[in-house]
């Protein structure tokens, strides 16, 4: 089911959020608002994906949530489609998300409340970018790190 385009942007975003199985549906459901706010129309969630409407807003009149089982089949097969894939994760090789440019057409993928994302989801993943952290613990909330990486996405292409 296709929603109407936000209407603010010069052009539409080449953005997709892909979600793995989350356990709480507030997570998501934060997710798919801060997707919104940020002009997102295509969310990607696996697992048994809930979404309580009264935290995810509007955001459900423009996002088409599209539900997948799991996450490495969706990746590749964005990745075949010219997306770069971009997860949010502290690696080795990651990058701080104040030095990351962003592609225009990126998949930001969101990992697991506890697992992060995993071995398996990491082999179809181009670039990692982690966010900086000054105290513990260690990582953010899911949700508050997908919002920190939608937002630099949008900051960076602030017109779509």
């Amino acid at each position: 089911m296709r929603h109407k385009e936000p209407g603010s942007l010069a052009r539409p975003r080449e953005l997709v959020v892909a979600v793995a199985p989350l356990k709480s549906r507030v997570n998501l459901s934060t997710i798919l608002r801060a997707a919104g706010c940020c002009g997102v129309t295509r969310v990607i969630a696996c697992g048994n994906a809930k979404v309580d409407p009264t935290v995810a807003r509007d955001s459900l009149d423009q996002i088409t949530v599209e539900n997948r089982r799991t996450l490495p089949p969706v990746l590749k097969a964005l990745r075949e489609d010219g997306y770069r894939v971009v997860g949010l994760e502290q690696t080795t090789n990651s990058v701080s998300l104040h030095e990351y440019r962003f592609p225009r057409r990126t998949v930001l993928v969101v990992g697991n409340e506890r697992l992060g994302i995993t071995e398996e989801e990491l082999r179809y993943v181009d670039d990692c970018v982690e966010i900086p952290v000054w105290g513990a613990p260690h990582s953010y909330n899911v949700a508050t790190a997908a919002a920190m990486g939608l937002y630099e996405y949008c900051r960076q292409f602030p017109e779509g």
